[in-house]
């Protein structure tokens, strides 16, 4: 069975394809500006690292991020004297892979395994809880859903549509409910039936950082009532497409919780792909999940190596 965590070669061809046609438009827009920038020249200089720079800014890879990988290629000039413009392309897949975060696996061992979710709204969390369900279920793994995004009738309608997709079961107390107690009792229902996975929806915002970080912090102590170590991912859920905007966000949630796990969603419908690089460098958080299409299976483990290769894979 070929699902989001086969290691099996066929699913694995098939994921990398995936991927390179999920960031199609950001790779197609980086190498028109590279090949600008390297137009004419032999080697890498510093007009080369200077057009290379404004290259990465522009691909939303983030100005700190940006200066690092520049400043790790003018090391390795200086090192190696001599650097030609076609062995560029290489040493940027070399040096952006050192930059991010390799994800940690889901261990099987931990039942219930607990995900709080976390995002603005309109980013597709709730598209991406849905997605994730279905993969792990696909794996053979018993999952429960909780909607404690409970400020948005929108939210738990939405949960209940995918809980219903999936075939997998829902905790719901409605809108205006305490999110808390939906975490408690679904993690409570996780336990008494032995699922494998829960997954709990959190509010997508609230109206200043403080009470977002006051509700977070309640929704976290309240599970760990149920299960001391929960939750034992925090993944934030990012929306590509918004580039530096999804950096905001990203610095606002990692200061508001202890974010372990980043989804970018949208990932095909953007040429804002070189996000992915800064965010997961500045906030030394690694991307879990890329979201590549509008599908049920368009959901993808991420992989440093296979992302940098689709990016910059030459036409």
């Amino acid at each position: 069975m070929f699902g989001l965590f086969s290691r099996d070669k066929k699913a694995t061809e098939a994921n990398a394809a995936k991927l390179e046609q999920g960031l199609e438009r950001s790779r197609k827009g980086l190498f028109a500006k590279l090949a600008h920038a390297v137009a004419g020249r032999s080697t890498v200089d510093d007009t080369v690292l200077d057009e290379l720079e404004e290259v990465l800014i522009a691909s939303d890879v983030g100005v700190d991020t940006t200066l690092k990988i520049i400043q790790r290629i003018q090391a390795r000039v200086a090192r190696d004297k001599y650097l030609g413009t076609d062995q560029l392309n290489a040493l940027l897949r070399e040096e952006i892979a050192v930059l991010m975060k390799d994800p940690a696996p889901m261990d099987p061992s931990i039942k219930p395994y607990v995900i709080m979710v976390v995002g603005v709204n309109g980013v597709g969390k709730t598209t991406t809880i849905g997605k994730l369900a279905h993969a792990l279920k696909l794996e053979g793994r018993n999952v429960v859903l909780g909607a404690a995004d409970t400020f948005r009738a929108a939210a738990v309608d939405q949960l209940r549509i995918w809980s219903e997709r999936v075939g997998v079961p829902l905790v719901s107390q409605g809108m205006n409910a305490d999110p808390a107690a939906v975490a408690f009792d679904t993690i409570e229902s996780a336990k008494a039936k032995g699922l494998d996975v829960a997954i709990i929806d959190t509010a997508g915002r609230l109206h200043n950082k403080v009470n977002l970080m006051n509700e977070l912090t309640k929704v976290r102590n309240v599970m760990r009532k149920v299960v001391p170590e929960a939750p034992h991912e925090v993944l934030l859920v990012l929306d590509a497409s918004t580039g530096q905007n999804a950096i905001e966000q990203a610095r606002q949630f990692t200061k508001a919780t202890d974010v372990t796990a980043l989804a970018l969603t949208k990932i095909d419908g953007t040429a804002k792909g070189g996000v992915a690089i800064g965010i997961s460098d500045q906030f030394q958080v690694p991307i879990k999940y890329l979201g590549v299409g509008e599908g049920m299976d368009d959901l993808r483990v991420f992989d440093k190596h296979a992302f940098v290769d689709a990016l910059f894979k030459p036409d």
